[in-house]
């Protein structure tokens, strides 16, 4: 929940010194943090979040849980399956608010100066602060971390850094960016993010590899004892340095946090109606229609609440590996989503509760919902010829039926095959040039799943396709999602309020073939990477729009993924042994701020019930 999103930012942050003589003069005011806002939503004298009791108690323990299992405590590497909840050890130069996205408040950074041609960013670091063993977090170690993540970590950190060209210690406790490349609001923001580890720990280390060693952090959480691939357990740091700052005040409440590892979701659900843990997300349609009537819950000793959100829902979808021959031809792609009856699915799977997603950056002003505008054209036009004509004509909309039959778009996902050069024998569809079937594997993580995709393969089957369902452990799935092993996958594509240099990892031609990356679909398309270098260069907000929604268009009229859905609000349950703020904050359920309350009893756990459905 800590993990900061990339957001791009005009810059606030105050300085504690200025810029040589050589330099542009810095942009410097009596401000706190970086916003891509009109201003901060908290100003420079606040106390404490809208949405934390500044007095909350701290103490006792919340128990919670995950699916799969762990062997790794470094986070940072492409190695291992690192522990839930590693991002409470690790700290950062800037974090922001769950009520204020588009902003970053100092944290590790006491002050930071950037001057007016964003071809740099300094900051100074907080004498204050410290790691674990008491040591200083220096310039040193800030230097250290980005040249270390870039070199040897995921990666993703080599795009989303790519134009960090190198970091300078300037003394002690200040240390400056230089950046490469056209100027880019997004810069100074992407090294606030940046997690600052400890040069004295990992240089006598091999980074690269995973390890069951506990690391040296500087957060509000340290790592008190585990059992691994069964259970970690946080302890609350009491001189943490950073419990006093006002972006900290209310928050990281919990005495211990211990996280149970699940195989099975189901066994887990379980687990929480028999109170074996006290918190959980519920992302299953089916378990949240049906699952929680238990005694438990109807005798309010656990309450269930959707808290809406504001928050963008991003892209999760049916996503193509283009690596195989077999998706190469968008006509294919494109009949293979008319076989998918999400209306179909809505009603009969998901109890009506999610909506279809139509683009990548849903639940946000990013979406492209409207015909091109004049400034989206004058980014599309020079690509004419080398992105799908509708891009240019039609706002796109998913395949969808009434619910009660999908022959009509079948019919039309044959014609799109037949066009493609496909042709159906003995039932099947068989590709002519090679005399092969169409065959596709769906490659799952959780056996959940399987309800949603059988009905798509029923589908797919009267195409001629023959489909199968392929479920195997997290360990595995991450081995072939990093090396591109599958040939269909669930995918979740986040976004963030402000999109940037994360979008070459999803989506730039240069990230098509490096194990690890985000571009698991395997885009290589120069008009995509020419509109991913608008999205990261725009200079102000509105050219960030226009940007988002012209590479939306093109990435959608391609066909690389059939949309699935998305949910506007957050579906929790708990047991009630827990106090929370009145306020919740926009973009999130704010988890961090509530706290034990030592006046709820605390029910013993208990064998599952029978009942629960």
């Amino acid at each position: 929940m800590r993990l900061t999103t990339a957001i791009a930012a005009l810059l606030l942050l105050a300085a504690a010194a200025p810029a040589t003589a050589a330099e542009p003069k810095a942009k410097v005011t009596d401000g706190h943090a970086l916003s891509l806002a009109d201003a901060p939503k908290y100003g420079p004298g606040f106390t404490h979040l809208e949405y934390v009791d500044p007095d909350a108690p701290k103490g006792g323990e919340v128990r919670l849980h995950s699916i799969g299992s762990f062997d790794s405590f470094n986070p940072y590497v492409i190695k291992g399956s690192p522990a839930a909840g590693l991002s409470n050890v690790f700290e950062t130069l800037m974090v922001s608010a769950e009520d204020d996205i588009l902003t970053e408040y100092g944290l590790i950074a006491k002050s930071v100066e950037v001057p007016e041609d964003l071809s740099y960013v300094t900051y100074t670091l907080r004498e204050e602060a410290r790691f674990h063993d008491g040591t200083p977090i220096t310039a040193d170690d800030v230097v250290f971390s980005l040249n270390l993540l870039k070199e040897h970590g995921q990666p993703f950190y080599r795009f989303y850094y790519a134009n960090i060209a190198r970091a300078e210690k300037l003394g002690p406790h200040r240390v400056k960016f230089h950046f490469s490349g056209p100027p880019n609001r997004e810069l100074p923001q992407i090294t606030g993010q940046l997690p600052v580890l400890s040069r004295a720990y990992w240089s006598k280390r091999d980074f690269t590899r995973s390890t069951m060693d506990i690391p040296v952090g500087s957060g509000p959480y340290r790592i008190k004892s585990f059992e691994p691939g069964r259970f970690i357990v946080y302890e609350r740091v009491e001189d943490w340095w950073g419990k006093d700052l006002p972006i900290n005040r209310g928050r990281y409440n919990f005495g211990t946090i211990r996280y149970d590892f699940y195989r099975d979701p189901v066994v887990a659900l379980e687990a929480f109606k028999a109170h074996k843990y006290d918190f959980r997300l519920e992302n299953s349609s089916k378990d949240w229609a049906t699952g929680y009537n238990f005694p438990a819950r109807r005798d309010g000793a656990v309450r269930v609440e959707e808290l809406p959100h504001d928050q963008p829902t991003g892209m999760q979808a049916f996503a193509f590996n283009l690596r195989r021959d077999k998706f190469r031809d968008p006509r294919v792609r494109q009949a293979l989503g008319y076989a998918f009856d999400f209306e179909w699915s809505n009603q009969n799977l998901f109890y009506g509760q999610y909506t279809r997603t139509k683009s990548y950056f849903s639940n946000s002003e990013l979406a492209a919902r409207e015909k091109p505008s004049e400034a989206e054209l004058k980014l599309l036009e020079p690509l004419r010829g080398k992105v799908p004509d509708e891009v240019f004509t039609t706002v796109y909309e998913p395949p969808s039926t009434d619910g009660s039959g999908i022959r009509p778009n079948l019919r039309k996902a044959l014609l799109l095959l037949r066009d493609a050069g496909w042709l159906v024998k003995n039932n099947r569809l068989i590709d002519p040039k090679s005399g092969q079937p169409l065959e596709i594997e769906f490659l799952l993580v959780s056996p959940a799943f399987e309800r949603v995709v059988a009905p798509f393969l029923r589908n797919l089957e009267r195409l001629g396709v023959r489909g199968q369902i392929r479920v195997v452990d997290s360990a595995q799935y991450l081995n072939r999602l990093r090396s591109f092993d599958f040939d269909v996958v669930v995918q979740s594509f986040g976004q963030s309020a402000s999109p940037g240099n994360e979008q070459r990892d999803y989506w730039h031609s240069e990230a098509a073939d490096r194990p690890g990356s985000q571009n698991v679909i395997g885009i290589e398309n120069p008009a995509v990477d020419a509109l991913v270098k608008a999205v990261i260069e725009a200079p102000n907000r509105a050219s960030l729009i226009e940007a988002c929604r012209a590479l939306d268009r093109v990435l959608l009229w391609n066909h690389y993924l059939i949309p699935q859905w998305h949910i506007r609000s957050d579906r929790v349950a708990w047991w009630d042994r827990f106090g929370r703020p009145d306020k919740k904050p926009a973009y999130g359920v704010g988890f961090n701020s509530w706290w034990v309350d030592v006046a709820k009893p605390v029910p013993p756990p208990t064998d599952a019930p029978r009942d629960g459905g």
